[in-house]
């Protein structure tokens, strides 16, 4: 069992004024204990790994939410364990610390992300990738690292909440990274809810850099990097798995480079507010790699 560590940390939350009319978001700090281990990766990096209590909690989103699609229905009730999680989405640093460890099943690029920095999240990576990173880390560390299941994703990201995102109705540019750019033609609007519009980057930026944790002392929960899960993809939650496990079908055994597609989480930095929802679902091949930018991770 790892050493855990307590820290008194200010959780910056924004929640949106009770007053119909205001667009803006109230920001409102408290103190929160967060309890955590840094994994020791070389070299003066580190990797800290939030303790998420276990609880019970509704998965999915209702129909009346903006933004909501099939593939969030039927909403229905999970029952998770106790588990620990990447505070951030893993970083550039993180990655080329894991990817200079010995091989497993096959070969990590050093440096594949397409915005680089070392304090950014990594980012241009496949679902096969990640997965190679985690039983790196697992057999470095001797303890059972994995991507996160979509049920251990969602209670996360949710910490306690059933608002559209963690910190309330709608979303701003200010604390998060997506597009909230209006497309001059009404294609589309980057703004949610009664919830202002505001700028659009085009890249990734450092973890942790808006200062926005949630109830458990996660951040970057919404935008900046889709973050890969465990679970296949499937249309909706019909027949899920209620107790938190990956929802995981029968290996092709006729198939030996088996590409059934896989589930990410989040949004990105290049998606609209709708996307960043905590019970917003995304899917791509999990051996692809090729949306530059787009795509990251964190464990469990």
């Amino acid at each position: 069992m790892p050493v855990l560590h307590q820290l008194n940390q200010t959780m910056v939350m924004p929640e949106r004024s009770k007053e119909e009319q205001q667009s803006q978001l109230n920001i409102t700090r408290h103190q929160r204990q967060i309890q955590y281990f840094a994994e020791d990766l070389g070299n003066g990096i580190t990797l800290d790994m939030v303790a998420i209590p276990g609880g019970t909690f509704v998965m999915g989103s209702p129909e009346t939410e903006e933004g909501h699609t099939d593939s969030e229905s039927p909403q229905h009730q999970v029952t998770v364990k106790s588990f620990f999680m990447g505070k951030y989405p893993v970083t550039q640093a993180q990655w080329q610390a894991v990817a200079a460890l010995p091989q497993v099943n096959r070969e990590l690029k050093p440096n594949p992300s397409y915005f680089k920095k070392e304090d950014r999240p990594v980012d241009t990576v496949s679902w096969s990738d990640a997965v190679e990173f985690s039983e790196r880390l697992s057999q470095y560390t001797k303890r059972p690292y994995c991507l996160p299941s979509e049920a251990q994703w969602e209670y996360a990201c949710r910490a306690k909440t059933t608002t559209p995102f963690h910190f309330g109705e709608t979303i701003t540019t200010e604390f998060a990274n997506y597009n909230g750019t209006d497309d001059q033609h009404g294609g589309w609007k980057g703004s949610y809810g009664n919830g202002p519009s505001g700028i659009y980057p085009r890249k990734t930026t450092p973890v942790g850099s808006f200062g926005v944790g949630n109830e458990f002392g996660l951040y970057d929960m919404h935008g900046n990097v889709w973050e890969w899960c465990a679970d296949h993809w499937h249309d909706n939650y019909e027949g899920a798995p209620t107790d938190g496990t990956a929802w995981q079908d029968e290996p092709d055994s006729n198939n030996e480079n088996d590409h059934k597609y896989r589930v990410w989480r989040g949004g990105s930095c290049y998606t609209l507010p709708k996307n960043c929802r905590s019970g917003s679902r995304g899917v791509f091949n999990p051996a692809l790699r090729h949306l530059v930018g787009n795509i990251g991770f964190r464990v469990v």
